[in-house]
């Protein structure tokens, strides 16, 4: 499986390298070098199960970030949190904490070197949506929570959804032609985990941290 790092790509760029067909890792990092932002990135995994996806986003974030020897989650979204995860050459040790961490947030620590966040994009959520979490998560001047974007979309989605409605109402009553669609924002449509509905908006503590 070939790896895709984003750092600074274009939108399309992301939704590009985010595809579902795609069998390369989705995952967008934020600029090295920058101040710290209370999140490093977005990691959109496949599944939902820690033993499968673990070992990939490792073997990339290794030589990026030394050694990564401990991941901590929140069970909110994990079915199962295996207690150790084998990788390339070491074992993963998996912690998790309810309610102090983040339901949308990965940390990962790597021994005497440091600790990152990075956002959990769900695995059934829209490619253009996708997208627009993994920019705003790698935005370096970022200020917001894995959960804080997670509402964001949702909020877009919105308000998206009652754009459509108004305009399906105006052409139906009046007969009118559509307007202009380069007149309305493009806002992305964030499904929840089950994929039938906008993204459930939850607000629990993210500490900051840097890179």
């Amino acid at each position: 499986m070939t790896a895709t790092i984003s750092r600074s790509p274009t939108f399309e760029d992301r939704l590009s390298s985010s595809s579902p067909g795609s069998s390369s890792l989705r995952l967008s990092l934020a600029p090295v070098g920058v101040a710290p932002a209370l999140l490093d990135g977005a990691w959109w995994p496949r599944s939902r199960d820690l033993a499968a996806e673990l070992p990939t986003l490792t073997a990339v974030l290794d030589p990026l970030w030394g050694r990564i020897t401990r991941v901590t989650v929140n069970p909110t979204h994990w079915p199962v949190v295996p207690r150790k995860v084998p990788v390339a050459g070491h074992v993963v040790n998996v912690g998790w904490f309810l309610p102090e961490q983040d339901q949308h947030e990965l940390l990962l620590l790597s021994y005497h070197v440091g600790r990152w966040n990075l956002l959990v994009i769900p695995p059934r959520t829209d490619p253009v949506s996708a997208a627009w979490l993994m920019a705003a998560a790698s935005d370096p001047l970022g200020t917001s929570t894995a959960s804080r974007l997670m509402e964001e979309a949702a909020r877009l989605w919105t308000m998206a959804e009652t754009d459509r409605a108004v305009e399906a109402a105006w052409d139906s009553e009046g007969g009118h032609a559509p307007r202009d669609p380069s007149a309305r924002p493009r806002l992305p449509a964030v499904m929840a985990e089950g994929g039938d509905g906008p993204a459930a908006p939850a607000a629990v503590l993210n500490r900051p941290m840097g890179m």
